[in-house]
């Protein structure tokens, strides 16, 4: 009948998304048990760190830059007349250590990482080399996955780790340049409310960030199909999905974290 309808896309659509979430976690557990296969991915995981963690180095350090830039003129114009100027070291220190250093971070990173790894891994199955690496007895969730997820969650640390001292140094410089301060008004306003967990806080989001990333990344790219236009969407899928995960695991992590 015709009033069902709108039913039975709605439960079309139900059917797929857990059919989906089934292939994805089905996909998640493949890639768990592959770490025991070491002599597959072992060889490749030195190279997967430079190509997803030394070279992503730049991009982290010039998105840190300016957003220390911009935290310490926007604290100082929102603190003027109100608060003492050396709250400028506690509001940059705390806002990129825990929150804009690692997510933003993330975010720029699941563009240039994610979609890397969804169109090299795409371009591989569309083009059958996923399915040789099988005829030869290779296991390609071993050889093409692992190590990528494994490089992500070793170097993302280290990146957001070096991003979030440039942030502040480069706060700390526009502060005693063009914000009238001495340094030790911005290392007083730093120290005020630092807790050493900010550390390890902001390496747990980095950790899950890398984690989620280089994971959607290969997922999208071993399942592409419909030949350059699929991996065209592979690749926006990558990086959309992992745009949004990092924010729900950005609420998640302060939720079950900072309370």
């Amino acid at each position: 009948m015709h009033w069902t309808r709108p039913f039975d896309s709605i439960g079309s659509g139900v059917l797929s998304a857990f059919g989906a979430l089934g292939v994805f976690f089905g996909f998640a557990a493949e890639s768990v048990r592959s770490l025991a296969d070491v002599g597959t991915w072992g060889p490749l995981l030195v190279l997967h760190m430079r190509r997803i963690g030394v070279d992503s180095i730049p991009i982290a350090l010039f998105l840190s830059t300016f957003t220390g830039i911009v935290l310490a003129l926007q604290a100082s114009y929102t603190f003027t007349g109100a608060i003492p100027l050396y709250f400028v070291g506690t509001l940059v220190g705390k806002t990129m250590i825990l929150e804009l250093g690692p997510v933003l971070t993330g975010l720029a990173l699941s563009g240039r990482v994610g979609a890397n790894i969804a169109a090299e891994l795409g371009t591989m199955r569309v083009s059958e080399q996923i399915d040789a690496l099988e005829t030869m007895a290779y296991n390609p969730v071993a050889y093409l996955v692992v190590p990528r997820i494994l490089a992500a969650i070793l170097m993302f640390p280290i990146i957001v780790a070096f991003g979030n001292t440039l942030g502040i140094t480069a706060g700390w410089i526009t502060s005693i340049n063009v914000l009238d301060m001495s340094t030790e008004q911005f290392v007083h306003g730093l120290q005020l409310f630092y807790k050493p967990f900010d550390i390890t806080y902001s390496m747990i989001k980095a950790t899950s960030f890398g984690f989620v990333i280089a994971l959607i990344g290969c997922f999208q790219g071993f399942h592409t199909q419909g030949g350059a236009e699929g991996v065209g969407v592979a690749t926006t899928r990558a990086v959309v999905i992992s745009g949004m995960l990092i924010l729900v695991l950005d609420a998640f992590w302060a939720f079950t974290l900072l309370q």
